[in-house]
């Protein structure tokens, strides 16, 4: 099975190794058919802390490193 890679925006980075980053989507009601607009915020592991808030990024799935973070930052 493959694995899941989206595309956010860091929007936290005050925790060691971990970043906040906010995945928006859109979609068609199903049936309204008006566009709407849902987002959700991943916990993302950076080993390097070299990401700052504000930047676009990609994640990855990967296995549990906590509670709250099955993530990995790509780029």
């Amino acid at each position: 099975m493959t694995k899941k890679i989206l595309k956010g925006i860091v929007k936290s980075t005050k925790n060691n190794k971990t970043i906040v980053v906010e995945v928006t989507r859109k979609f068609k009601h199903p049936f309204y058919e008006k566009v709407i607009k849902r987002s959700k915020k991943y916990h993302a592991h950076d080993e390097t802390n070299k990401f700052k808030e504000g930047e676009a990024v990609s994640i990855i799935e990967c296995k549990p490193i906590s509670k709250k973070k099955t993530w990995q930052v790509i780029e």
